[in-house]
């Protein structure tokens, strides 16, 4: 498959993170922990890292937040954990990045929301002074645009200019306009005061998948700033993962963007590290990175009335992903192999051997046997109540034999 090259040239350095140019694109996701909660937070973070996220954003909202940064930080570096971490700024950024010098020199990035500073008013400070702390510490920041909270005089001035032209276009798409013309102009401006062009990460989030994949397309064919590429407020369960996903893709597929987060909203007391891992199987199917390895495993029909196939599948692909953080230092190369667990005759075999080991189930009614391939060939078969395990320690001896 053909993956167009990303448009971004400029690369940007998060914390030992390369962002843009020719690098892998990065995934990322956000805590929603109290960050003022050194434990919890440290505890979502390593969980959230733990999964796969190479950049890790927190909530920096209060006093109490920023002087937490800095323990936050310390401690994940005691337990080993080196995840880069981004503050998060709305409205009062420029204070307490000035308050605590140990905050701002502790985070590896900076989110800046132009609609929540006072860039666009009768004077820039707020936007300048966080600029300013981003330059004496070396930072870079993202200077990322909300639809939901866009810069208002901006958006008025646009609109107004619109209405004066003779075949005005609607309201969505002077919004749009204006949220890559807050995008850009606020990247300017940040030049302007002397931030280097490869501290500069761009973002502009809606919550409609249309609106998404244009507004990117319009941001991307207007600058070479890396993107960072997210549906806002995607949703909880199958809406937010098939929204994000459709959202995404398409623009991944067209070359853009540079890092992504899945923006689901969790159940309550939900699992936070889901967001990586949608993030990760986008990036994943569509043949950009590799994560884990893939089981395929049929839907189930009619000649699949027992739930043997589908309780295999679902042990061996748990069995995967648990196993990954160990994998991924001793054997390269691993998170590329295919695995198949097929629940009948009819695919079962074919679709085995398109894989690098695959197992072919009984379906209702054939012998109660399961052949097992192995690089397109025909390995052993199995029988019996140790199924699963007999196919595990066939997996483990080929990646032990196939990734050294």
């Amino acid at each position: 498959m053909s993956v167009k090259p990303r448009h971004a040239t400029v690369t940007v350095d998060v914390g030992g993170v390369s962002v843009g140019g020719n690098h892998p694109i990065v995934v990322q996701s956000m805590t929603n922990t109290d960050t003022a909660d050194v434990a919890s937070t440290v505890n979502q973070v390593m969980a959230l890292a733990r999964a796969g996220s190479e950049l890790v954003r927190v909530t920096v909202n209060t006093e109490q937040a920023a002087a937490a940064v800095p323990r936050i930080v310390d401690t994940l570096h005691k337990f080993g954990v080196r995840v880069p971490i981004i503050g998060d700024f709305h409205y009062n950024g420029h204070i307490l990045l000035k308050k605590y010098p140990e905050c701002a020199r502790a985070l590896a990035k900076y989110r800046i929301n132009p609609g929540n500073v006072n860039i666009g008013k009768k004077h820039d400070d707020n936007f300048r002074t966080m600029i300013e702390v981003a330059i004496e510490n070396d930072r870079p920041v993202r200077i990322g645009v909300n639809w939901g909270s866009l810069d208002q005089a901006l958006l008025t001035r646009m609109m107004d200019e619109n209405s004066r032209l003779p075949e005005p276009k609607d309201a969505r798409d002077v919004t749009l306009d204006a949220m890559v013309a807050s995008a850009i102009e606020s990247a300017r401006a940040a030049e302007r005061y002397g931030l280097g062009k490869n501290k500069i990460i761009l973002s502009a989030k809606v919550s409609g998948v249309q609106d998404l994949i244009d507004v990117y397309r319009a941001l991307a064919a207007q600058c070479d700033y890396p993107l960072h590429l997210g549906l806002t407020e995607a949703g909880m369960g199958a809406k937010g993962i098939v929204a994000t996903t459709a959202a995404l893709a398409v623009l991944l597929q067209d070359g853009i963007g540079d890092t992504i987060r899945a923006s689901l909203t969790p159940l309550p007391n939900g699992d936070r590290t889901e967001e990586v891992v949608v993030s990760q199987q986008i990036l994943q199917s569509l043949g950009i990175r590799s994560f884990t390895p893939q089981v395929t495993a049929c839907p189930g029909c009619g000649r699949t009335t027992s739930t043997f196939f589908q309780e295999m599948a679902d042990q061996i692909q748990t069995y995967l992903r648990q196993q990954m953080p160990q994998w991924k230092e001793k054997h390269p190369g691993v998170e590329a192999m295919k695995v198949a667990v097929m629940g009948c005759v009819v695919n079962g075999p074919g679709e085995s051997k398109h894989s690098n080991i695959g197992i072919s189930l009984p379906g209702t009614f054939e012998e109660p046997k399961a052949p097992v391939y192995v690089d397109g060939r025909l390995l052993t078969t199995l029988k019996g109540d140790r199924i699963v395990a007999e196919f595990i320690e066939i997996l483990d001896d080929y990646i032990a034999t196939h990734y050294a």
